[in-house]
């Protein structure tokens, strides 16, 4: 008897192998599909599904996807086996995050080598004491994009590093609300303590799924806000716009394509 997972078509996306290209542009919001997809040539929307909204177009002669993956690990995780599955190989995350280093700004971007696993999903992949990391190529060709993006200034830099993964929102913006308060507030003062750049809810669990399927995977987020320079007192722009993560995403995915076609696609 057949399952609800065979055939072609994935359950979730709505798609086949014949609707996406090798390299995607993973955003969490579903209305930032289409303002990624401008940036592609003849992108053309293939499917729609829950939170998974599904654009397909070129660059540079090569065919390109953007698809979202709602909030959250589970989600994103569904969204990136279903596209492994239909053959993409090399996926970077477009994302919002709240700053936590008081170095980081409104406005910034935030390029993450690694993310701490405070999800759940990645604990259905890797060991406990497995590190979520980004892939290298990935990372640097993001690094070389926010170069030529970004001059420095507060909320126009770009800063590389560790980020953190949660699953609770609320968690991180009211944790004094939490029967567990305590837990959390502790838990933020040691990310504090060791530099950790921002947080966000989809890297630990992109970068889990990635290392588990032997594909690439990236990550470039927005700083939204500082919270630790405002409760520092310290000047903190409010950004809401994506548009400069978006450029750098796509000005990665150039170079990632042209190095391929150079070098051939490292597959693992």
């Amino acid at each position: 008897m057949a399952g609800i997972l065979d055939g072609e078509r994935q359950f979730h996306l709505q798609i086949t192998q014949d609707d996406i290209g090798k390299y995607v542009i993973l955003p969490g919001d579903p209305g930032r599909v289409p303002k990624i997809a401008a940036r592609f040539d003849g992108a053309r929307q293939v499917a729609q599904n829950r939170e998974y909204n599904v654009y397909t177009g070129t660059l540079d002669g090569e065919r390109v996807s953007a698809v979202s993956t709602g909030i959250g690990g589970p989600s994103a995780a569904i969204a990136l086996e279903e596209l492994v599955r239909c053959g993409a190989h090399t996926f970077i995350r477009v994302g919002t995050s709240g700053g936590i280093d008081t170095k980081v700004c409104g406005g910034d971007l935030i390029l993450a080598s690694a993310a701490v696993r405070g999800d759940g999903t990645s604990k259905e992949y890797l060991p406990p004491d497995y590190p979520a990391v980004a892939d290298f190529e990935v990372l640097s060709a993001l690094r070389n994009a926010a170069a030529a993006l970004c001059d420095g200034t507060p909320g126009n830099a770009y800063h590389i590093g560790v980020v953190q993964s949660k699953d609770s929102f609320y968690g991180e913006t009211n944790p004094e609300s939490m029967p567990i308060a305590e837990y959390l507030h502790a838990r933020w003062e040691s990310y504090v303590r060791c530099g950790c750049l921002t947080s966000e809810m989809e890297c630990a669990t992109l970068f889990s799924v990635g290392a588990a399927r032997r594909v690439r995977v990236g990550g470039v987020i927005t700083a939204l806000w500082n919270v630790e320079r405002t409760k520092a007192g310290m000047d903190d722009a409010v950004c809401t716009d994506t548009s400069k993560a978006i450029a750098c995403a796509v000005g990665a995915l150039r170079e990632l394509i042209a190095s391929d076609r150079q070098n051939g696609y490292p597959g693992r």
